[in-house]
């Protein structure tokens, strides 16, 4: 991707800066909404990586190849990819920093061995299963580091077409070492809208979604968590979904505000979900839809039009 290349529409002005690689510590944003907390460590960001890479060995094995695809409980497609990426990403958690808590998509939640420890690691294998199965290079591993229920570190990593995203609470967003902008769009009929699938919706927050998707320039449908690496380069301006999980969405929020976006559900709160040792219900309190703008102007503009009440 080339983060320069704009379409026709909302166009971006800031220039963009390359850096030589995505590692290296970056400047502080002053307007973040995100700190990070006092006891945050530059190794987390190094352990992401090293997660990332081992998910990205065994998603390239399996991707365009025969395998079984199985459907879980919600219907929801799941390969064995899925399965064994998120594994090998957990003994790595479970080897570097035994203390930090894990919640997976396909193997739950399972607390650190340090009592009240206030980090978890949320993971998603492969965001994105559906266009995986198909041979379509446009689904990502999620990997966030979360604490006291709000993520402070990000990465969309796609192994196929090798670009990585990595957010960091108050520091700028890089794709592969380049530092991202969003692009200025303060006006909805200009914008140019993604969700994943329109099948997503139903009941009331599909009849807001379409107040929302009827007053847009160009709405579109498809990418999963690619959407939201599109938007922090400033090639789109909305990504506004339902029905998720906090590992659909927990890595996008750091990697959307890094770049200068606006990330929140859809009455415009900060996306937090923190489960408290013995929770049964882990559904219980986590939002479900979320609304990412590249333009805090377009935000508003979208929950207004979304007027969420529930």
């Amino acid at each position: 991707m080339r983060a320069n290349l704009q379409p026709r529409g909302c166009r971006a002005t800031a220039d963009r800066s390359l850096w030589r690689s995505q590692r290296l510590r970056v400047s502080v944003r002053p307007a973040a909404s995100m700190q990070l907390p006092s006891d945050f460590r530059d190794a987390y960001v190094d352990l992401a990586h090293q997660l990332a890479d081992a998910a990205s060995q065994v998603t390239r094995k399996y991707f365009r190849t025969s395998f079984d695809v199985e459907s879980k409980g919600d219907a929801s497609p799941v390969t064995i990819a899925d399965r064994q990426a998120e594994i090998i990403m957990r003994e790595i958690i479970e080897r570097t920093v035994p203390e930090h808590g894990i919640f997976g998509e396909e193997h739950g939640l399972k607390f650190g061995s340090g009592a009240g420890s206030k980090y978890m690691w949320v993971l998603d294998p492969i965001d994105g299963t559906k266009s995986f199965i198909t041979g379509k290079p446009l689904f990502g591993t999620l990997i966030s580091l979360v604490y006291e229920g709000s993520p402070i570190l990000g990465i969309i990593d796609q192994p196929i077409t090798k670009e990585r995203w990595v957010g960091v609470a108050g520091r700028s967003t890089f794709l592969n070492g380049q530092v991202l902008k969003t692009r200025p769009c303060p006006d909805v009929k200009l914008a140019y809208l993604y969700a994943t699938t329109p099948h997503m919706f139903s009941g009331d927050n599909e009849k807001a979604f379409n107040r929302l998707r009827d007053k847009v320039r160009i709405p579109m449908y498809g990418c999963d968590c690619y959407a939201y690496g599109l938007l922090a380069a400033g090639h789109c301006d909305l990504v506004v979904e339902a029905d998720l999980k906090p590992y659909d969405y927990m890595a996008l929020v750091p990697i959307v505000q890094g770049a200068g976006g606006v990330m929140t559900d859809w009455r415009g709160r900060p996306l937090v979900w923190q489960p408290a040792p013995g929770s049964t219900d882990l559904k219980a309190g986590w939002p479900g839809e979320v609304c990412a703008a590249g333009d805090a102007a377009l935000h508003r503009q979208a929950l207004e039009l979304l007027d969420w009440q529930h």
